[in-house]
């Protein structure tokens, strides 16, 4: 960016500071007692696929990806994580079911990867926790990609025939559901990687809406209390009303609360922070914990009347090192957990929180950006030791507080004129 530019962005930002820089930090509001801690993963991320077994559109090889191979090996190593994530306290965790693991191909079920799935989620109730199963995140069988994927209209009766079978097999534990992960960001990845014609996306769009609203109304007529929804990856900078007409309005039709995903944040006061992704990928893109706060803000305005949970929310390092931005993953938590008490206190209906994630897993292409609270060195260590970070203990003192203390302040201060929603976050900032 030109000299000029940058003086004239700062220019900007001091005459505004003047009217909506935010007052200094009041105290965190206790939470609900039936609040709900969770951690996050996925099948696919965590239980890996050696020799590209089960085959997946995620394991054809691919230039500039690193394979999956075993990634965590959730797969062997579960009743371990689950005995982690009972030790932090945690009421919720959040799995997967991964389609190409339990239909290999389109005339055959693999009964030992049902029985498998029986087990993990069977733990985590014997464990003392809800599981929130998530019924598809991104991941679909080869054969069904090489058939078309969502552009064949087979593709409707394929998914419910698959996911009918996981949410009769696996509503007797009472979960919560996650029917699609990130819906907008699933068409986008596609896109991307070549898989779908940018023609197709609308008949991708329609037929996931479509599946979405019959598999909602099956889990409603078997598990008729059950808590339901498609969790939404939330785009800062007023992404999210250009597109939630267009497709996240149509899923929550059919939610019975809203899921949303929460990362990064953007702000006038620090236009050049983004720049750090250039250097460090993932890892680099800004992060600020009241980022949160608007997210949720957004979608209890939009969603009136829906419950919302922080299906996933967490903080990426670059292979396990320090953060060039120098925040800890510790603090970030900390200070996440504040915005989200200053939320529910200001009304917005927030009743869970779950962190991604419990172990470093791949993220799609990489094992380099991390998010674990548990770190595992996948590249390094063959024994794949889950080590703990310095986020371990303080999730789990939050956890057994039930929040941060009243005499809690951020370590980051809210950022000067955000931007995650749009221009509501710099004229209405949480003071």
């Amino acid at each position: 960016m030109h000299r000029s530019a940058r003086w004239g962005i700062a220019a900007l930002a001091a005459v505004v500071a003047t009217a909506v820089m935010p007052a200094t930090s009041q105290a965190a509001a206790p939470l609900p007692p039936g609040f709900l801690w969770g951690v996050a993963s996925s099948g696919f991320q965590s239980e890996g696929s050696p020799g590209g077994k089960p085959a997946s559109n995620w394991t054809v090889p691919r230039s500039g990806q690193t394979p999956i191979g075993r990634s965590v090996d959730f797969r062997n190593r579960y009743r371990s994580d689950i005995a982690l994530a009972r030790g932090l306290g945690v009421k919720v965790y959040r799995v997967g079911v991964e389609w190409a693991r339990v239909q290999p191909s389109p005339t055959r079920f693999d009964e030992r990867e049902w029985a498998y799935y029986d087990d993990m989620i069977g733990a985590i109730v014997a464990a003392g926790m809800r599981p929130m199963i998530t019924i598809d995140h991104w991941v679909y069988p080869q054969w069904m990609m090489r058939a078309g994927g969502w552009t064949n209209p087979a593709s409707v009766r394929w998914w419910l025939r698959y996911a009918n079978r996981v949410v009769h097999r696996f509503a007797k534990f009472d979960p919560m559901w996650v029917t699609f992960n990130e819906p907008v960001v699933n068409i986008a990845q596609q896109l991307s990687r070549g898989e779908l014609p940018p023609s197709a996306a609308p008949t991708m769009a329609d037929r996931m809406v479509e599946v979405n609203r019959r598999i909602y109304r099956e889990i409603h007529r078997i598990q008729p209390r059950a808590m339901v929804t498609s969790n939404s990856a939330y785009i800062p900078a007023g992404g999210e009303p250009l597109i939630d007409p267009v497709l996240t309005d149509r899923f929550m039709r059919h939610a019975d609360y809203v899921g949303v995903d929460n990362y990064y944040g953007f702000s006038l006061g620090n236009p050049l922070a983004v720049t750090g992704a250039l250097r460090d990928g993932m890892a680099g893109l800004p992060v600020s914990a009241d980022s949160i706060y608007y997210a949720l803000r957004y979608n209890a305005r939009r969603y009136p009347g829906k419950p919302i949970y922080v299906v996933e929310s967490g903080m990426p390092t670059a292979d396990g090192k320090p953060r060039s931005d120098g925040y800890r993953r510790g603090d970030h938590l900390a200070d996440l957990i504040y915005w989200v008490q200053r939320a529910r206190a200001a009304g917005i209906p927030v009743i869970g929180y779950n962190y991604w994630s419990l172990t470093d897993n791949y993220e799609w292409g990489s094992f380099t950006p991390r998010f674990g609270l548990y770190t595992v060195n996948v590249e390094r260590d063959r024994s794949l030791r889950r080590i703990p970070t310095d986020a371990v203990p303080v999730y789990r003192r939050i956890i057994s507080r039930n929040g941060v203390a009243p005499s809690y302040r951020p370590t980051r201060p809210a950022e000067f004129c955000s931007i995650v929603e749009a221009a509501a976050s710099c004229l209405e900032p949480v003071r």
